[in-house]
């Protein structure tokens, strides 16, 4: 099962059993998985999917992040539960160790000698952790590996 399909499954259930908090998180991901492929004029799939929900946690953890700032715990909850709804249909996360063997082996088949080159090992890193491993981590790590490289 696609898990484009997944999501609607779950969006009819949630739907059926009156779960309305539920139903509004999976209506607001199948609006933005319908998006993309207007936008984008073709089929979506697994990998287009994950790119989707990637996006919609980015802004949901910048969005907690603005409402706590502001005292706004009602609102900066409200996103985590839909943060919450939305990391069930992510892959499972790579380990620490995982991603720095990634990484690491990249490096080295890229040929990398300096920071210079740190678009060529990402490049060979992202597709490999890609929904599974938070970028920005992985950026910084790719740096501080030609840094001392």
């Amino acid at each position: 099962m696609s898990l484009e399909t997944r999501i609607d499954d779950d969006w009819k259930a949630a739907m059926k059993a009156g779960d309305k908090a539920r139903k509004d998180a999976l209506s607001l991901l199948r609006a933005a998985i319908k998006q993309k492929r207007v936008d984008e004029k073709l089929v979506i799939d697994d990998a287009a999917v994950i790119a989707v929900i990637e996006k919609m946690l980015k802004q949901r953890k910048d969005s907690i992040n603005q409402y706590e700032a502001a005292k706004r715990q009602d609102l900066a909850d409200a996103e985590k539960f839909e943060a919450s709804v939305l990391a069930d249909y992510m892959p499972q996360g790579l380990s620490a160790a995982e991603v720095e063997a990634i990484v690491t082996a990249a490096v080295a088949a890229s040929g990398a000698k300096g920071p210079a080159d740190m678009g060529k090992v990402i490049a060979l890193v992202k597709p490999r952790v890609a929904g599974r491993a938070d970028m920005g981590e992985v950026s910084k790590l790719v740096k501080a590996k030609l840094a001392t490289g």
